[in-house]
């Protein structure tokens, strides 16, 4: 473990568990399994957003979600084959069932940084709100000792890069050109 993450795990582990947080982090980071919250709001958006673009802001959080999948799951994960922290550590206990698959980057900080971001771009005050709900979900996955804090830098930098890059994939092939 680098030096970096060393030292965060520490403090987190040290300073972040009593009853309240060991209650709530398990039921934050289940937000981000597999992605289901921002999917589920992604296809409200969808099925409800026909003013304004929102529509559109509904299909491009799928869209960075489905990249950040593509390059973070299955392409970044099986090239870089980083164990998790509690595979390296058992002697921690956990608090939520033992997560398969490789550590970097962190899918949950993934999606959830891709869908937030792309709500950000569309509208600063529900983007806000998204972009904390995405640091507190990508905030429990190193207090529940499933990832190491670059995992969750890697993953929420990747989401934004994800969003920006479906964004900027919708401007170029959709949006009309001035003459």
């Amino acid at each position: 473990m680098n030096p970096f993450d060393s030292a965060v795990m520490t403090f987190v582990q040290s300073g972040f568990h009593n009853p309240i947080t060991d209650a709530v982090f398990p039921a934050v980071t289940y937000l981000g399994e597999s992605g289901i919250f921002w999917i589920l709001l992604s296809l409200l958006i969808i099925a409800l957003g026909r003013k304004n673009g929102w529509r559109t802001i509904g299909c491009l959080m799928l869209a960075a979600m489905l990249l950040g999948l593509l390059l973070g799951e299955i392409a970044l994960k099986n090239i870089i084959c980083r164990p998790r922290p509690f595979q390296e550590m058992p002697e921690i206990s956990l608090l939520i069932p033992p997560p398969s698959g490789y550590s970097f980057p962190s899918g949950h900080s993934c999606a959830s940084f891709a869908a937030a971001t792309t709500i950000f771009l569309k509208d600063k005050r529900p983007g806000t709100a998204a972009l904390a709900l995405a640091a507190l979900i990508a905030f429990s996955r190193v207090v529940l000792f499933v990832h190491y804090p670059t995992d969750v830098l890697a993953g929420s930098l990747l989401g934004v890069l994800c969003a920006l890059a479906a964004a900027y994939g919708y401007r170029r092939l959709f949006q009309k050109k001035a003459p």
